[in-house]
Formats: structure tokens, sequence, C-alpha cells
């Protein structure tokens, strides 16, 4: 048996909700910044290491890994003033570099390189904004994994950047007003203690910078003390006249507010009056905004609101409710690409502004597609596609010669030729069709003894597409299946399939996760001892509540980044609209009832479990995964490791070096190489 570091657990500490007491014996591993926390993550990660470095393919699965992810990989190109600009990681450096070209064939010019910012990596660039003419570009940079960030601005022909400098920025970005004069961003207020940089935010507002004065100096555009838990996205209009601001919480939105700035002290507009619905803003023409929203419309539609008659009565269908989910929506010049899901992969068709359909695009199979970018006096647009076996493709397509052409592929020593994709719709605990998509080696043998990997998430409207996935392509050489569960919770199916996952109804989310494992079993596909599952953030969560539901189901584990304690998790961040809040009756009980911590139980064989998290993640508060983790250790009656991996300055996923990222997933195959007894003679490479 693994002798786990000490855990001490103290049954004294609770606290009652609703009469009900809750006892949490790790509350002290809340206590991120103190000494015997350290010293417990450092026995954690020590213990972690030698059990993983005793595993003989774990060189090996690295040296493969670090082989696929050896490449160029481009993002898409936007277009400003002439200029081409995108971010480009080349080869095994750590962070993407920002780049920019008169000439896409030509070799581009590197504008910023964080690579060059930081010895160990960390420094990423998270978010970047080009003003109209190309000239200047206003970039945020975050270190450690954190969403915090920091804007500078950078004159493009030069390479310098300007004094402006702009902080307490947290996940959103910026974006530059009509004339490229000054900043909108929203800004939270400072954090006074690390526990409140890694926990909830302060009251955030909207503020404009002009450019060449200090932030000190900013103008506050919007702000509601009285809803200190609203975010923003907010998008000025072409215009320069408005602002149109979309308040929410988590995964609801709260409304449409747009605000006149052309005047000062003008009248704020307050569109939808709080309807319970989402709203994203397409673009606008003049004084009529374009919005997809799903309201009185559970799969979305594309609304025209004219902000002289703006009552809900005078709202003018664009693109109405469709049998598919309306996914996203980009306006470009005086054409819509309206992207849609359909049985959980992307269809994408061309409306003009008046709502009629041209064409349906020809894509290049069952995949995805991402956003469309393109200048508002052109007919060209890019987006990139790819699906399970088919990496990341940057394609141009033209509205008027209805051509698609390829600018860049993701260049790989993968074989796709091997595989096949199988989608089939199994059925839920109560009845209800859930998709279930499965990658697999052609010559597969379904006789029950296959290493699985399930992944899943289900949260938020979020929806599972298909994408291809490096790390996936290892496992799939290393003769693995993979498996990818659409289960409610997301936004397959629309507004009705997310309600069906969140709050009082997020079971379903599990039930329809565990519904997967037991059709991938008895399909042949494998068995409970080759099956593992995954997933992070909200799939952490799904993984941990399954785990712990049914810890007969599995043979390993893999949970990252995610919500563990149902009870306290408000504490730390508000996503009560997704999950519910413990202070109401009714969501308290549900909540207890599937809290993957308050749910461990003592002398019960658990599965193998590796759960990961980083130590500056300010998204999840990392205490869930160790209080998780240390509760199962002391619980586990089975002879599978129970093991805590956290990252060192690593935040929830997003700018994490890539040697980093290369060792944390080659750790993950390695481990369930292990734990689920797989057989070397099926690796595509070799195995010492």
């Amino acid at each position: 048996m693994i002798q786990y570091p000490k855990s001490p657990r103290n049954e004294g500490i609770a606290d009652t909700y609703h009469g009900v007491s809750v006892t949490d014996p790790y509350r002290w591993l809340e206590d991120i910044g103190s000494d015997g926390v350290k010293e417990w993550i450092e026995a954690q990660n020590s213990l972690t290491e030698t059990y993983l470095d005793q595993i003989p393919a774990r060189a090996a699965i690295r040296k493969r890994m670090a082989e696929l992810y050896d490449c160029q990989l481009y993002d898409l190109p936007r277009e400003h003033g002439g200029r081409y600009f995108f971010t480009r990681r080349d080869g095994l450096k750590d962070q993407p570099a920002l780049c920019w070209t008169d000439n896409l064939e030509a070799e581009p010019k590197v504008l910023l390189d964080p690579n060059e910012l930081s010895d160990d990596g960390t420094v990423a660039l998270r978010n970047w904004e080009v003003n109209k003419d190309g000239t200047l570009v206003a970039y945020g940079l975050i270190s450690s994994g954190t969403g915090w960030q920091e804007y500078k601005i950078r004159e493009v022909d030069t390479g310098r950047d300007l004094p402006d400098f702009l902080k307490w920025i947290w996940l959103v970005g910026v974006k530059w007003d009509h004339n490229g004069e000054g900043l909108f961003y929203e800004r939270m207020e400072e954090p006074s203690t690390k526990g409140e940089l890694l926990g909830k935010k302060g009251l955030p507002g909207i503020y404009y910078h002009k450019i060449g004065t200090s932030q000190s100096e900013d103008e506050i555009i919007y702000e509601r003390p009285d809803h200190p838990d609203w975010s923003y996205s907010f998008h000025p209009t072409s215009d320069g006249h408005y602002i149109v601001i979309l308040p929410g919480t988590s995964s609801l939105d709260i409304g449409i507010i747009v605000k006149d700035i052309s005047t000062v002290d003008a009248d704020v507009i307050d569109i939808t009056q709080g309807l319970d619905s989402r709203y994203g803003f397409v673009g606008d023409d003049g004084a009529v905004l374009y919005f997809k929203t799903d309201f009185n419309a559970p799969n979305s539609r594309v609304v025209a609101i004219d902000l002289r008659e703006p009552d809900r009565g005078k709202w003018r269908d664009i693109i109405p409710e469709s049998a598919d989910v309306l996914s996203n929506v980009d306006l470009v010049g005086e054409y819509i690409f309206a992207t849609y899901i359909h049985d959980a992969y992307h269809r994408v068709y061309v409306y003009n502004k008046g709502g009629e359909r041209i064409r349906e695009l020809d894509l290049p199979g069952k995949g995805s597609v991402s956003y469309f970018q393109g200048r508002s006096d052109q007919t060209k647009v890019f987006f990139w596609y790819s699906d399970y076996t088919t990496p990341q493709t940057i394609l141009s397509y033209d509205v008027k010669s209805d051509k698609i052409e390829l600018i860049k592929r993701l260049e790989l020593d993968f074989d796709s030729t091997m595989y096949a994709v199988e989608q089939t719709f199994m059925k839920s605990k109560d009845g209800t069709q859930v998709p279930l998509s499965i990658v697999f080696k052609k010559d597969l043998k379904r006789d029950g003894n296959n290493p699985t990997y399930l992944y899943g998430y289900g949260g938020f409207g979020i929806s599972e597409t298909p994408v291809f996935r490096t790390w996936i392509a290892v496992w799939l050489e290393m003769g693995g299946v993979y498996a990818d569960a659409n289960i409610r919770g997301g936004g397959e199916y629309g507004k009705k399939w997310h309600e069906a996952g969140r709050r009082l109804s997020k079971q379903n989310s599990f039930d329809d996760f565990i519904a997967a494992a037991e059709w991938l079993i008895e399909n042949k596909f494998t068995c409970s001892r080759k099956l593992a599952i995954g997933g992070g953030s909200n799939g952490g969560l799904l993984v941990g509540a399954c785990m712990v539901q049914r810890p007969e189901l599995f043979g390993a584990c893999l949970p990252w980044t995610g919500l563990y304690d149902m009870i306290r998790y408000n504490r730390f961040r508000n996503w009560t609209t997704e999950y519910g809040t413990p202070d109401d009756p009714g969501d308290f009980e549900v909540l207890l009832s599937y809290s993957p911590y308050h749910n461990v139980r003592p002398d019960i064989i658990y599965p193998s479990a590796l759960i990961s998290t980083g130590d500056h993640d300010d998204r999840v508060f990392p205490a869930h995964s160790y209080k998780f983790a240390a509760a199962l250790q002391s619980a586990q009656a089975g002879e599978g490791p129970i093991l805590l991996q956290v990252a060192v300055n690593a935040g929830h996923g997003f700018g994490k070096p890539l040697q980093k990222a290369i060792d944390e997933r080659a750790d993950w195959w390695a481990f369930l190489f292990l734990n689920l007894d797989m057989d070397t003679s099926r690796v595509a490479w070799a195995i010492t």
C-alpha cells in the first residue's frame, strides 16, 4: 500500500445548513498560503513524482508527445489596415508569439515574443486587439496561469511600447474605440490578499482609457455597485456612437444595456430589462444592432433591434430559430455566417443582412469550425476547420466565388487514415438519447478488453464538438480508444439541453456520463478495469461525482482543476446560476447529494486517480483538489493509488508553458498505461 503524506482530520469543523450539520475535516487545506499547506503540497508532489518515475513507459510517451507538438501552429489571421496579424508557436517553444505580415505567403515579422519575457515560459499572451488602421496593438500578458492581465500598447512599425499601462483586468480583453484614440476595458477592484487574487473578484466596471494618459485618469463608463457579482462583455459600435454592454453571471446573461457615448451624461437604455435569456452581440448598422439570443427561441435566433424603437415588440427576426442550435454568428461586411450544431458537429450557412440564406458551406467533414474573421469591405473570410482525426486547418472562403482555399495546414507525423470515428446515441437513465462519439483504430477487436478514455464536460451550455487534440492522438497511437460524450448541461441541443443539466437537474449530467461508460462496456469496446474517465473544471466535477457514485465502474480517473466541495464553492467563485446556492434549501439538498468531497465514503475500493491542479488557479480554487485528494487517500480501501499533482506557477490551463503541458499529459497517459494494464505490443512506437 502507498504511504500517503499525513493529512490531519479535524472532525470538529462543521457548518449547519437548514438544520443539517456538514463536516469539513480538511478545511485547513484552504489556507493555501500557509507553511503547513505548502509542505503538504511538496510531499504530495514528491509522492506523485516517485510513483510516475517508476513507470517504464513514461519516458517514451513523453518523447512521442514532444515529437507531435514539435510543429508550427498558426492562429487565424486578422486583417487591419492591409496587414495580417496572428499568433504562431514555433516548434517546442513554450508560448506562441504575435506576428504580422503584409502578405500571408511571406515570412511574418515577430511583434511580441512572450518567450523572451521569462526564463520558465510562464508569461503568456492572453488577449490582443489591433486598432483599425493596423498601427497599434493593445496586448494583455498573464503570469503563472492567472487570469489577471496587464496591458500595454505597442507600435507595429517600431516595435516600441507606449507609456500606457493598464492592470486589474481579469479574463476579458479590451476594445479599441472607432478612431483608435483609446480603449474600453473591464476593470476589477484591486485585490488586497492572495486569497482574493485566487478567489472572488471585487466590483467590476467598464472604463475608457485615452491613449497617452494615466490609468488613474480613466473614465468610468458603467458599473452597478448593487450587483458586484456581474461581469461584462462590451462592444463599441462601429460608428463610435454607442457602447453595447452585456452583463451576466456565470451561465446566465442579465440583458442588453446600451449607452450613448457620443454625448456627456447620456441616458442608459436597458433594452431587455432583466429577461432570463442569453444575448450575443453580432454587429451593428448605425442605430440597428444585431444579436444572437435564445429569448423565446431555445435553439437561438438572430434579431435586429433598432435603438430608435427598442421595445421587444419591434424586434425583427433576421434568422429565425431552427431545429438545429445556432451556435455562433459572425457579421462580416454584408454577410452573416451562421454556425449551427447538428447532432454535435458544425454546419455553416451564409446569409445576407436581410436574412436571406445564400448557401451552405461545403466543409471538409463532420467537425468543428472557428469564428469567421474578415474585413467589412471585402467578401473573403478566414476560419479554421478540425475534427477528431484532422488537425487544425486554416481556410479562406470567398462569398462571391463560393470557393474555399487552404491557407495553412498543421503538419503532424500522425497517420489519421488508421483511425475510424463512430457516432452513436445511447440511452441515459431516464431514457434520454445522448450522443457519444468514439475514435479507434480501424482493426480494433471489440472484445471488451481495450483501454478506453471517456471524456466529458456538460456544463454552462458549452458544446463539445469534434476537434483534433494532439495529446489524444498519442493516446490513439498507444492503442487506446477515445470516447466523447455530449451530456446534458452542455449546449449541443440548445437551452433545454443546458437546463436539463444544471442546478436541480445536475444529476442528469452524471447519469448521462455513467450511461456512456456502461454503453462502451456493453458494446464490447472495453470493460471496467480498462475504462478511464477524464475532464477538467466543470468536467473535473463530473469525473469526481461519477467516481464516488460508481467507483466499481472505472479502472482509473483523471480529474483536473475541478470543483469538488459544492457546499463552499460559492465562497471562492460565484457560479450560483449554474449550480445553485447552499443557502437555498432545495439547492443545498441537491448539492450535498452529489458534492464529490462530501460523498467520499470510508472503506470503499475507489479506482486509481491522478488529481491535477495548479497552485495559481484563480478560476477554480485549488483547495478543491487538495481536500478531495486528502479525503480519497484517507478512505481508499483498494490498492489503486490516489495521487495529487500540483503544477507550480500554473493556473487553470491557459498560458501553461508547452513543456509543462507536454509533461502533464504524458504523465496522464503513463498513469493510465500502468493502471489500465496496457499492452506494449499495441503501441505504435517503441516502449522500453
